[in-house]
């Protein structure tokens, strides 16, 4: 089976499966996706030729 993105799988989710918990499936696809952004920093981007973890990265790019 191929790897769903968190905006495939929320798809999946709400239009054909016809699940209605909206805001409980949106957090479990945000945290999917934290975990797929965290997942490809790790393997190996940098931020301004610094490293810098993952934690770091994704707090400072997705977090208002």
């Amino acid at each position: 089976m191929k790897k769903q993105t968190a905006v495939e799988w929320y798809y999946q989710q709400t239009i054909v499966e016809a699940k209605t918990n909206y805001a409980e499936l949106l957090e479990q696809a945000k945290e999917m996706e934290k975990g797929q952004i965290i997942k490809a920093f790790n393997e190996g981007t940098f931020a301004n030729d610094e490293k810098v973890t993952a934690e770091q990265y994704y707090n400072e790019t997705y977090k208002p």
